[in-house]
């Protein structure tokens, strides 16, 4: 089984913890879409990372499909995600707006590094910013409402969390100032320090 792509990207990186997490063997290669795309096109031309082939040569994708695909698979002991409604649906929840604030500063990044200064659009960006803080402030009260307990063992509303502040941490800390969100902060903090993480860094 082999997990395509880099981890730079919050969904690789939390594809690649989540598995690890499960007790799921994998081999990662690390491709990017942008300077491997044709390397990556023959394995999934789509071109979307992570893609995850599996041992038959199944080829998945998409982040929250992979990890859906694992969790229907392995044992209770180990799933990362709630089994009964009301729980499932506070980490539901979070994992929505940790989502959502990642796809937001993915935005904001390619306004900046991929359209040329003359061509970006300011009442676009200031939209996608206030959607990007609106969903960090209303993550910072889930977290804290949903997850008020250090765990033995990270959940997936707790490692995806993790992995998205970071990136957001390394992409835009200038828009998303960690003063603001401490309890996001020193969450994402708490799990980068742990040997599960640090087997998978983001830079």
């Amino acid at each position: 089984m082999k997990l395509i792509g880099m981890l730079d990207s919050p969904y690789v990186r939390r594809v690649a913890i989540s598995l690890d997490l499960m007790g799921v063997s994998f081999e990662h290669a690390a491709l990017s879409v942008f300077s491997a795309f044709e390397m990556f096109s023959a394995i999934n031309p789509a071109v979307k990372a992570p893609s995850l082939v599996l041992d038959d040569g199944t080829v998945l994708m998409d982040s929250t499909l992979i990890i859906d695909y694992f969790e229907a698979l392995i044992p209770p002991g180990k799933k990362l995600m709630p089994q009964q409604a009301v729980p499932l649906a506070a980490s539901l929840r979070i994992l929505g707006l940790a989502l959502a604030a990642c796809e937001k500063t993915v935005q904001i990044v390619y306004e900046y590094k991929l359209r040329p200064e003359e061509k970006r659009h300011q009442p676009w960006l200031e939209r996608v910013t206030g959607q990007l803080l609106a969903a960090c402030r209303e993550w910072e009260i889930q977290l804290v409402r949903g997850q008020p307990d250090v765990k033995s063992r990270p959940d997936q509303a707790d490692i995806t969390s993790a992995v998205a502040w970071s990136f957001i941490q390394l992409m835009v800390a200038d828009v998303v100032r960690a003063d603001d969100f401490q309890t996001l902060h020193a969450h994402a903090a708490r799990l980068e320090g742990t040997e599960l993480f640090k087997r998978y860094p983001q830079v």
